[in-house]
């Protein structure tokens, strides 16, 4: 039987959602296309070479709208702290948001470089992103993302 297996995410709502799909040896040329056409009206569709693979798309791009909604959050409420209104905190930390993954997203500048044009030695942003890495980022969103993909395999396994 033929069959395809996909990972949408919720950002498909607007059309800009990031799909995982996996399609098993049976599904031919025609299938397979039918299958891009109907993901890519909702976004980029990754098509993925092993059907296990599936459970790591889950982990990045599946659950991976919740985890930059939390930084948005976090980030609205330390500006809120640091003394702007909500307002004003949602409206820059959205911009913000929407700038750096379209920058990000139209790839000619890899997402280490563009952090480090916007971070000079001795500058303020130079000041945060030690102490982002010291608190452990990196390995909280591996952690988080890793524990994602367990549930997901264990997930599988119950189907």
């Amino acid at each position: 039987m033929a069959i395809v297996r996909t990972m949408p995410n919720t950002p498909a709502l607007p059309g800009l959602g990031a799909t995982g799909s996996f399609a098993n040896d049976r599904v031919d040329t025609a299938q397979r296309a039918r299958d891009r056409t109907i993901v890519e009206a909702f976004g980029l569709c990754v098509d993925l070479p092993r059907e296990d693979l599936l459970d790591a798309v889950t982990a990045v791009s599946g659950s991976g709208p919740a985890y930059y909604y939390l930084l948005i959050e976090e980030m609205i409420r330390a500006g809120v702290t640091l003394g702007l209104t909500r307002e004003d905190a949602t409206t820059l930390t959205l911009q913000t948001a929407l700038g750096a993954a379209s920058m990000a997203a139209q790839g000619d500048v890899p997402p280490e470089e563009l952090r480090r044009r916007v971070t000079s030695p001795n500058d303020t942003t130079h000041a945060a992103i030690p102490s982002i890495q010291q608190d452990g980022l990196a390995d909280m969103i591996s952690h988080a993302m890793t524990g994602c993909r367990d549930l997901a395999v264990e997930l599988g396994r119950a189907e």
